[in-house]
């Protein structure tokens, strides 16, 4: 039974003294290429947009349009981590970077966080909980989860004007059939996560082959 978010998490929070609470949330953890980028958005409760959901289960127009109603009238910040910093300290630990320097870059600092998934950052400093599934469940989590996939979404359009033959305007980097047949063909970008298995096998290969 598919089950649409509401404030059970947030309201739960508030019933402890914890006011101030934002969603958290991060895309971009399996593409190849490109940053992995977080939101964390605080919701006022009295202007909540209609239509929050998981930003998986919204077409791109609706995802544009929610997220023109969220920044409108939420506190909304973005974190990313780069690509060397991926490929450096990990998908995952970068994730999490990318998640704490959204928070840190909201308006006011909230009193607890509801974090996508099932593991907290080592950095966090706040109160905070993790939601699995949570931007299925939490409508911090979901407003969170649609400004991320939107701005990375538009990073990645940018970059392949910069790089065609890519699909990521199509692919948004995720290793696709014409993804990887590109990258086989057209070679690895700066862009690419060289630390990803496909990546830093071509990268591999033309290294055996110059050799």
């Amino acid at each position: 039974m598919s089950t649409k978010p509401d404030l059970s998490f947030e309201t739960a929070a508030h019933a402890r003294g914890l006011r101030l609470v934002a969603g958290v949330d991060e895309v971009g953890r399996g593409p190849l290429c490109g940053p992995v980028l977080a939101a964390a958005v605080r919701l006022d409760p009295e202007r909540i947009p209609d239509g929050l959901n998981d930003s998986k289960k919204l077409t791109a127009r609706r995802r544009e349009a929610l997220f023109g109603a969220i920044m409108a009238v939420a506190d909304v910040a973005v974190g990313e981590a780069t690509v060397d910093e991926i490929d450096e300290m990990n998908i995952l630990r970068a994730s999490h970077l990318a998640m704490c320097r959204a928070v840190a870059g909201l308006a006011v600092k909230p009193q607890h966080l509801l974090i996508d998934g099932n593991m907290l950052p080592n950095d966090v400093t706040i109160s905070a909980e993790t939601v699995v599934k949570g931007d299925s469940r939490s409508l911090s989590i979901a407003a969170a989860s649609i400004v991320a996939k939107v701005l990375r979404d538009r990073i990645m359009v940018d970059l392949a004007q910069q790089h065609p033959g890519y699909g990521w305007d199509r692919n948004a980097g995720y290793p696709t059939k014409d993804h990887l047949e590109a990258l086989r063909n057209l070679g690895v970008t700066p862009h690419h996560r060289r630390s990803f298995k496909p990546v830093h096998n071509i990268l591999c290969q033309v290294k055996t082959i110059s050799a």
